[in-house]
C-alpha cells in the first residue's frame, strides 16, 4: 500500500485526537500506510511544562511521556485505518510491554516516532513502537489499543 501524508498536519491531528495542550504530544504526521505503519514527530522545546520539574538543572523528557507520544501515534494510526471511524469513536490505550528507554530526550531534540501494526483483530490493535532522536533510538515498546464507541 502506498504511504500517505494527507490531512495529518496539526489540524488533522486535532480532529482525530482528543488531547490538547499540554498533553498533545504529536506535532506532525510524516507518512502513514493504513493498517500498517505511521511516522510522526514531536518537536521538544524548552517551554514544555514538564521540564520545570523534570529536572530543572538537567531537563529531560519523562519516559512515560515518550510512551504517551507513541501511544498517540498508534491511536491515530488505528483511527485512520478504520473505515467506520467517526467522531463518536475513540481509541483507548490498553497495555504496554517491553518498554525500554535508551537515550535521554532533551530540549531542542526532534522526537521521530515510528509505529507499526503487529496484530489487528476486531477492535484491538497491537503495535511495535520506537522513538528516535536523529538516528539514535531513544525508546521502544509494544503497545495495545482498542477503538470503542462512547
Amino acid at each position: 500500500m502506498e504511504a500517505r501524508s494527507d490531512d495529518l498536519g496539526i489540524e488533522g491531528i486535532l480532529q482525530h485526537l482528543p488531547h490538547r495542550y499540554p498533553f498533545l504530544l504529536v506535532d506532525r504526521i510524516l507518512e502513514w500506510e493504513p493498517g500498517d505503519r505511521m511516522r510522526a514527530i514531536k518537536n521538544v522545546t524548552f517551554n514544555e511544562p514538564f521540564f520545570e520539574g523534570h529536572f530543572p538543572d538537567f531537563p529531560i523528557m519523562p519516559g512515560v511521556l515518550i510512551v504517551e507520544a507513541l501511544v498517540q501515534v498508534g491511536g491515530l494510526l488505528a483511527y485512520k485505518s478504520e473505515p467506520e471511524a467517526t467522531q463518536e469513536k475513540h481509541v483507548y490505550f490498553m497495555g504496554i510491554d517491553k518498554a525500554r528507554f535508551r537515550k535521554p530526550v532533551v530540549p531542542g531534540d526532534q522526537l521521530r516516532m515510528e509505529v507499526a501494526v503487529t496484530k489487528h483483530r476486531g477492535k484491538v490493535w497491537q503495535f511495535d513502537a520506537a522513538a528516535y532522536v536523529d538516528d539514535e533510538r531513544a525508546a521502544d515498546a509494544q503497545l495495545m489499543a482498542t477503538i470503542t464507541a462512547d
